[in-house]
């Protein structure tokens, strides 16, 4: 599967990705599935699915939903967590499905791991006509103490590996003759974790799934640490970004 080498490391965390992860607030769910027209008469594809935290609440919409995901541990999670859901192997750039299957497409927290111009042009592709793309990340709130201090926890083991933050996701965007413009909104959200949610919160990342196992245990310790002093269980706070945009019928 033609992803990249840090998204593999998903799939040894699967688990804690589906126990620590937040889901997407009632508030900007409703709006995105709104934007993008989905009711119980429509097909959507959830672009990267994970294990499913976007495919829930757009299933109970009544719609037909199918849910891509390239990694086969993530996969493991969400056929067993959303019964209800048509679960396929693929890939933004690389779709199982034939031009025109659905109304809308949907991409949870992981936009910013496409490459950005070839996956625009093959969802656009597997969209019908005037079709929508919806995107969404839960964003942490650095300006909250406890965020923070995770934040520079795990930033410190990055490297290379993409991210939301620095907005390069959005040149393709910029330059697609695929889709319109973008339109967004933001909205408040908390997730209240214990400290087991804590760990497995951090431990989901990307690159801290990819640790080798002694350092996994460093950062748990030291996550568990920062629990006790900001209280088990804890809220934590996020910003929440969603996006649409239409399908141009010229592309």
């Amino acid at each position: 599967m033609d992803i990249l080498p840090q998204a593999h490391a998903f799939g040894t965390r699967a688990d804690d990705y589906e126990k620590g992860r937040p889901e997407y607030p009632s508030s900007a769910v409703s709006w995105l599935i709104e934007a993008l027209l989905v009711d119980r008469r429509s097909t959507v594809i959830d672009l990267a699915a994970g294990t499913g935290k976007l495919t829930r609440p757009l299933l109970a919409t009544g719609a037909r939903v199918i849910a891509v995901e390239p990694v086969a541990g993530m996969r493991e999670v969400l056929s067993s967590v959303v019964p209800g859901a048509e679960v396929l192997e693929g890939t933004a750039e690389q779709l199982p499905l034939p031009d025109g299957s659905a109304g809308a497409v949907t991409v949870g927290q992981a936009f910013h791991w496409f490459r950005g111009e070839e996956a625009l042009a093959e969802i656009h592709r597997v969209l019908t006509p005037h079709g929508r793309l919806g995107l969404i990340w839960n964003r942490r709130d650095l300006g909250q103490p406890v965020q923070a201090e995770l934040g520079r926890l795990m930033e410190g083991y990055r490297g290379a590996t993409p991210s939301h933050d620095n907005g390069a996701w959005k040149t393709a965007f910029r330059q697609t003759h695929w889709f319109g413009p973008l339109t967004q909104e933001t909205f408040p959200m908390e997730q209240v974790v214990d400290r087991e949610q804590l760990v497995a919160r951090v431990l989901s990342v990307s690159f801290m799934a990819a640790l080798p196992t002694d350092q996994q245990a460093k950062v748990a310790n030291e996550v568990s640490e920062l629990a006790k002093r900001y209280g088990d269980p804890v809220a934590l706070r996020y910003r929440t970004t969603a996006y649409w945009c239409a399908a141009l019928q010229d592309g």
